[in-house]
């Protein structure tokens, strides 16, 4: 069976990345969505549940109880330890201090928070912080740079939404999870296809038809989409190429040398 195959793969690169770096574990953040529990049960898959640690990191207002209680009802049903640490205090700090809490760019101090309390746990217990983003998150730059961007390595990083929601079903993630429609929960109500203004199954076709090398035409009649979502997506992973790149380097040696 091919989800077998794909667990196996991924359990054994989690296994290899945390001898590599000779750690004792991992840390993962549980926001009560289905990438996240499906990252916490691959983890525990491959490396016991004694050696992942789990975040539950809400912002009161905003994410909502189901989350939270998902989140647990995760860390229940795997046996792992988990840290409840609310953010609103951090954020009425930054808050207070710029005169704002509306923007995007406020908005985006949240996942940054949360990859600093994820890397305080990992630091402090010698582990690594497993990332939950998706491919197609990843391809089209949906997540915060230093922020849930912020990882040592991502397990489901090769499968596309659709694909981690049928790998989320094999492995037994609870369907409260995996039916929930996906938010980042960066403001109240938000939901990750209405920021975006594209379905994840419109998403992913268009995504896999770019991978293939099939132009704008084709992508739209093999798969239905219309052109103007392939133009659009295409756009998306230009412009958030910057977020999947390191840092360019400015070259001067040479000129040192001469």
């Amino acid at each position: 069976m091919k989800w077998e195959k794909v667990v196996e793969r991924i359990c054994d690169f989690i296994v290899k990345k945390v001898e590599l770096a000779e750690a004792d574990g991992v840390v993962v953040g549980l926001s009560g969505g289905v990438d996240s529990a499906t990252v916490a049960f691959l983890s525990v898959k491959a490396l016991g549940s004694d050696r992942v640690l789990a975040t539950i990191m809400p912002e009161i207002g905003v994410t909502t109880e189901e989350d939270v209680r998902d989140a647990k009802l995760v860390c229940n049903k795997l046996g792992i330890d988990y840290k409840y640490v609310e953010i609103n205090p951090i954020l009425e700090k930054f808050s207070a201090l710029f005169g704002d809490s509306e923007s995007l760019a406020f908005a985006n101090i949240k996942p940054r928070v949360r990859m600093a309390i994820n890397y305080y746990y990992a630091n402090k217990l010698n582990r690594l912080v497993a990332g939950t983003g998706n491919k197609s998150e990843i391809k089209v730059g949906y997540f915060t740079k230093y922020g849930d961007g912020g990882v040592d390595f991502l397990p489901i990083g090769d499968l596309y939404k659709t694909e981690v929601v049928e790998l989320a079903r094999h492995l037994g993630v609870p369907d409260s999870i995996v039916q929930k429609k996906p938010s980042a929960r960066l403001w109240k109500g938000q939901t990750d296809e209405d920021e975006m203004g594209i379905t994840y199954r419109d998403l992913d076709v268009i995504l896999k038809g770019i991978e293939m090398g099939l132009d704008a035409g084709e992508i739209s009649e093999k798969f239905g989409v219309k052109k103007e979502d392939v133009a659009k997506v295409v756009e998306m992973v230009e412009k958030s190429r910057h977020k999947r790149d390191l840092p360019p380097i400015a070259p001067v040696r040479g000129l040192l040398e001469l």
